[in-house]
């Protein structure tokens, strides 16, 4: 495989593709020295670079050792078909250090950078509408925090400089937006960013400028003394010459207040979305409590993200969808929902654009694309955006809205700890007692009270996840002649159910071969939990390679970790992880 081809990713989590195929880049730590040498743009980097890179100030002893096996793992996935000791033609080795030089744009940052030097061109020339989509292009790469979720302080540093740099590019689009009149159209998504950025003076004045147009003076004169305030409170400052001379003539009324009546959009579609809420939903009183309060608190200025996560089966699609109907009333402009299972980003936000109103010939090809027309579309709306059996961050920030006054509730397995913003709920298995009520809801109080003891041995072989739970309470609903206890019986020794889990209940039929080993060994352990140094043992495997092993069946909420390098498993995962091979 030569350079050609190679595409990579860092403005969000790190990725790479060979000719639209994606490429495993590795472990976190590996993903690290990858990022030192992609951001490097071509430039040798010396080994010790690399481990400063990676661990900082206190690296382990074996340091050198770890990143030759990282740049080993790189090449066998950039040059896989190179033969053994054949020299390098992608990442190179060069005196001491590695490079890694690859022609054109392949890296998303660069290709970002090179459609901001366009629009500054274009900007330049005086076409402000050029300008203006080239630097729209460029920041609809950025995917979400970039280097997400990638160790070590270099990745640290590049995180924060191109966190910055898209703050800075941000105010340069919003200032030509205004220079091309689009003053209303921009209001929702200037406040947001300014309300999180309360010390960029730039963009405080913006937003005064776009809200006095807007014939909002009032408002406009109110930011400013909020901005005088957090000034003073913060940096003990009083502000620049520029916003405190554009408060004085917005005072003076030297600026033509040019008020914009918003457009009343009354045919706009409002699309019901929601899948029917189940009417046998128990229990979760409190949580489902917490969450109406998350999703429903679209008061303030950043848009309200709530992610369910879960093993499969909890009960996060039933919960979600309750939740999503007891708000529902306070996102009157409608409803989306996308199951992400079966569907990919860009296929799901051009079946919400449908829905919103716009024809096939409106939607862009891309996917970035058809992001950005859908934040168009959902600012200054009331919409609420279910998304259901997410698989990762990824999936999700195509299908978000950029602005508050919407909300997104998600349901998937893996916690979205990188999605910026996301207040993240776990759900765990339900107790015996409101399995059991959900056992009785379905069969009837009366049947189960005659054999409550019958009773709690079905929900107990379901190992209490209401998926199952509920379930095995239809069949025995549907058999209103048969002895709870026959059912009990029955379910004991039902290859059935046993499957249920295995396959797609566990979703362990998705698990590699040697994530199904570790799964199964770790899981015949009588141990309440394990220590990483017995995980090792367990798996003879380094602690390095155990640790990844575990840590990916912690995410794939198969294993917990109660504590720093310590492992269990829930005994319905125990029960049923004996067959795996």
């Amino acid at each position: 495989m030569g350079a050609s081809g190679l595409r990579f990713a860092v403005l969000g989590t790190m990725r790479g593709w060979y000719d639209h195929r994606s490429l495993d880049i590795g472990p976190p730590k590996r993903q690290a020295v990858l990022a030192a040498l992609l951001l490097r743009g071509g430039r040798v980097v010396s080994a010790p670079e690399l481990i400063d890179a990676v661990w900082g100030e206190r690296p382990p002893a074996r340091a050198l050792t770890a990143l030759r096996t990282y740049v080993r793992g790189l090449r066998a996935t950039l040059e896989p078909d190179r033969a053994f000791r054949a020299p390098a033609k992608v990442l190179l080795s060069v005196g001491g250090g590695y490079s890694l030089p690859l022609d054109g744009d392949v890296l998303d940052a660069d290709l970002a950078e090179t459609r901001f030097a366009a629009a500054e061109r274009a900007r330049r020339a005086g076409d402000l509408a050029t300008a203006r989509d080239l630097l729209g292009a460029g920041l609809a790469l950025w995917a979400g925090d970039p280097l997400a979720g990638v160790p070590g302080p270099y990745a640290a540093r590049e995180r924060g400089r191109l966190a910055q740099r898209r703050i800075a590019l941000l105010e340069k689009q919003f200032q030509l937006d205004l220079d091309l009149g689009r003053h209303a159209e921009i209001l929702p998504a200037l406040r947001t960013l300014s309300m999180e950025q309360p010390l960029r003076e730039g963009l405080r004045g913006q937003l005064m400028t776009a809200l006095y147009r807007c014939g909002r003076l009032g408002e406009a004169l109110t930011v400013y003394g909020d901005t005088r305030r957090t000034l003073i409170r913060e940096l003990g400052v009083e502000p620049g010459p520029e916003l405190a001379a554009l408060h004085r003539r917005f005072l003076a009324g030297e600026f033509p207040a040019n008020p914009v009546t918003p457009a009343i959009h009354a045919g706009r579609p409002r699309p019901a979305q929601l899948p029917a809420a189940l009417p046998d939903f128990t229990g979760r009183a409190g949580i489902a409590a917490q969450l109406v309060d998350r999703v429903g608190s679209g008061a303030g200025n950043a848009m309200p993200i709530t992610a369910i996560s879960g093993m499969a089966g909890v009960g996060k699609t039933v919960l979600a969808v309750h939740v999503a109907h007891r708000v529902r009333a306070r996102f009157p402009d409608g409803q989306l929902y996308a199951d992400l299972r079966d569907t990919t980003p860009s296929r799901a936000v051009r079946e919400f654009l449908v829905a919103l109103g716009h024809s096939a010939a409106e939607i862009p090809a891309t996917v970035e694309q058809r992001s950005a027309l859908l934040r168009t579309t959902l600012a200054g709306r009331r919409v609420l955006v279910v998304l259901d059996n997410v698989g990762d961050a990824e999936q999700v920030r195509p299908l978000l809205p950029g602005t508050s006054g919407c909300a997104a509730l998600i349901a998937g397995r893996v916690p979205l700890s990188t999605l910026p913003g996301a207040t993240t709920c776990r759900l765990e298995v339900p107790g015996p007692a409101e399995s059991l009520a959900l056992f009785s809801r379905i069969v009837g109080r009366e049947r189960v009270a005659a054999e409550p003891e019958a009773a709690m041995a079905v929900v107990a072989e379901c190992g209490h996840l209401p998926l199952t739970v509920r379930e095995m309470a239809g069949r025995v609903a549907g058999r209103p002649n048969l002895r709870i206890a026959s059912a009990a019986a029955c379910l004991h020794g039902d290859p059935g159910v046993a499957a249920s889990f295995t396959g797609s209940r566990l979703g362990v039929e998705q698990l590699s071969r040697e994530q199904a080993r570790a799964l199964r060994l770790l899981a015949s352990s009588a141990a309440p939990d394990l220590s990483l140094p017995e995980v090792g043992r367990i798996l003879r495997r380094t602690e390095e390679v155990a640790e990844e092993l575990a840590e990916s069946l912690v995410d794939l909420q198969l294993l917990t970790s109660p504590a720093p390098g310590r492992y269990g498993c829930q005994g319905v995962v125990r029960k049923f992880a004996a067959g795996l091979p």
